[in-house]
């Protein structure tokens, strides 16, 4: 992999160079190191990526996260470690920012969409107290990485593109080879976007919680079509900065920045069409609360429960989700995996039935429901049902994860479960 990890560096470097400015060194080695480490680091010149990091292909985001730090770590770097962010969160946007380089607007949007969740997993302390966290724990990486990566995606729309990305190059500029604050960054944008950005500070670098947005509103005809006349409210007395309102028509909707700031913001949106319905930050823009989002922080968290082998906290996070929305194939299925790995196969098989008659978000979720019914029955001794199951999952013809090819395996050899080591 050697050869593939060069060639995408040194297009890394290339793009990020246009961005921010030159690089801070002529030569960039990449070292494979062992896995008993991190899965990757950057130093002066040289990346550091475990065995288990680079795999058989090119792992794009977390090679873009580390040639990145070569200017947000190495180039400039941190003045004090309430300003962390600087070092971890600029190297996550800018790692966004390269995915969107590779696929445009939809492929930045997918991977904000799973940086807003991951920031919200462990939002109890602020961005410039979480250097107090731990090092590279998941409230660490939550705080620094996710959510700081969350608040410059913030930004960017807030000021706009010019003055966004001018902001990093002269910040890259004007602090080469030198630490900077918060502070520091807060006038470069002040001075490039020529707005006040203090509320925007203190609401996302110290202050912690997201808003839940609600729209209330009336409507009037007028003489060349319509006005809808409302409230956005949302739960944060120091919230302050534009979000988007969408009225959706009979025709073509309308989109308007509305400038929220507290509890309720009033707006007037004219429209030519009849209105029916209003929509607020349709377009994702803003670190929020939502049902959707609820569910899938709460299967966040249990997820890295099941990692870290507390079953109980798990289910209790996912019961949170169920809360949220019963009908979640996601939540079920994870349930059910749960109990799979404590044995309680019962228990399993009647959530992964009830993952197949949820909602089938993601997709994935039918082909391995039917692939684990299957592996169920294949322990309990009923093989008849459970090729039953391996050939439902071969109808679906969705081979996510290698789905297929496991079921045709389990089709001719029964699964078995392994053998406990132990005394």
């Amino acid at each position: 992999m050697a050869q593939a990890y060069g060639e995408a560096a040194a297009q890394m470097v290339n793009f990020f160079s246009s961005k921010f400015g030159p690089p801070p060194v002529a030569d960039l080695s990449i070292v494979e190191i062992d896995d008993r480490s991190l899965g990757g680091y950057a130093g002066p010149q040289v990346l550091f990526l475990s065995s288990r990091a680079i795999g058989l292909q090119v792992n794009t985001r977390l090679l873009a996260q580390e040639v990145a730090q070569q200017w947000w770590r190495e180039l400039v770097s941190p003045a004090t470690r309430s300003d962390l962010w600087m070092d971890h969160g600029l190297a996550t946007y800018s790692e966004a920012l390269f995915l969107e380089h590779l696929g445009g607007e939809k492929a930045l949007e997918e991977r904000m969409r799973e940086m807003n969740i991951e920031a919200l997993l462990h939002d109890t302390i602020p961005i410039r107290a979480a250097g107090r966290l731990a090092e590279f724990t998941p409230p660490y990486r939550s705080v620094l990485y996710d959510k700081s990566g969350a608040v410059l995606h913030m930004l960017r729309w807030v000021v706009g593109e010019e003055a966004f990305f001018r902001t990093l190059q002269e910040l890259a500029n004007r602090f080469a080879f030198q630490t900077a604050a918060t502070e520091d960054f807060e006038k470069l944008v002040a001075e490039t976007s020529g707005k006040d950005l203090g509320p925007f500070f203190i609401q996302w670098m110290d202050s912690t919680g997201a808003s839940n947005f609600r729209a209330t509103y009336v409507m009037y005809r007028t003489k060349d079509g319509y006005r809808v006349s409302g409230k956005v409210e949302q739960d944060m007395d120091v919230f302050s900065m534009p979000v988007e309102v969408r009225i959706e028509t009979e025709g073509e909707p309308v989109t308007e920045r509305v400038q929220v700031s507290g509890r309720a913001s009033e707006f007037v949106i004219e429209t030519p069409g009849r209105p029916k319905s209003v929509v607020v930050d349709p377009n994702n823009r803003v670190l929020k609360y939502n049902d959707e989002i609820r569910l899938r922080v709460a299967v966040a968290r249990g997820e890295q429960a099941v990692a870290q082998r507390d079953y109980s906290l798990a289910l209790e996070e996912y019961q949170k989700a169920l809360d949220t929305k019963r009908t979640s194939s996601l939540t079920h299925y994870r349930i059910a995996e749960v109990f799979f790995i404590l044995r309680n196969y019962q228990s399993a098989a009647n959530a992964f039935r009830e993952a197949l008659n949820g909602d089938l978000d993601p997709a994935w979720t039918e082909v391995w429901s039917h692939i684990n019914l299957g592996k169920i029955f294949d322990v309990t001794g009923q093989r008849e049902r459970a090729i039953n199951e391996y050939q439902q999952a071969v109808r679906t013809r969705d081979n996510s994860q290698g789905a297929l090819d496991q079921a045709n395996q389990y089709l001719q050899t029964p699964y078995e479960r392994a053998r406990e080591s132990g005394g």
